[in-house]
């Protein structure tokens, strides 16, 4: 039998978009991917490429280099993808991390997209914007089997 000294790698985390359940919205929404869908092609892909790092690395090792943050303060337990773009725009993906998300119906450790916000260069979201990501997460996280698109 082979020996290996290299440390295996942990694998790839899932990735889910947050989807709506009809109950709380009609039409279904899934707000992180109507997001994306109003971002220019070139952010949409860096935002995208960002994700997916921090799936390959999992999320625990992903060292994130401005691209990738915890939040903190009422925003704990929050990430957010950071994509400046074209006109001075900055691009924000919010995420929740489920690290045993096979007990909550999502088959294996998960990054969930929930929502994303879009603002002018130096300015920062306001307290609404970053209350209306707090609902979604609570939305989200109220129902299991969590509720992400098939």
């Amino acid at each position: 039998m082979k020996q290996s000294n290299a440390r295996e790698r942990p694998a790839p985390w899932r990735v889910h978009f947050f989807q709506r359940h009809p109950a709380d919205d009609p039409a279904h929404l899934a707000p992180a991917l109507e997001f994306l869908r109003t971002c220019p092609t070139k952010i949409e892909a860096m935002i995208v490429a960002v994700v997916k790092a921090v799936a390959d690395a999992p999320p625990p090792a992903f060292s994130g280099g401005g691209k990738w943050e915890a939040m903190h303060g009422d925003m704990s337990g929050f990430y957010e993808v950071r994509v400046d773009g074209p006109k001075r725009r900055h691009y924000r993906l919010f995420c929740i991390l489920e690290r045993d998300g096979a007990a909550v119906g999502l088959g294996g450790p998960s990054i969930v997209l929930l929502t994303g916000k879009q603002k002018p260069f130096m300015t920062v979201l306001s307290a609404k914007d970053y209350a209306d990501v707090k609902a979604l997460g609570a939305e989200y996280r109220k129902r299991i089997p969590r509720s992400v698109m098939l």
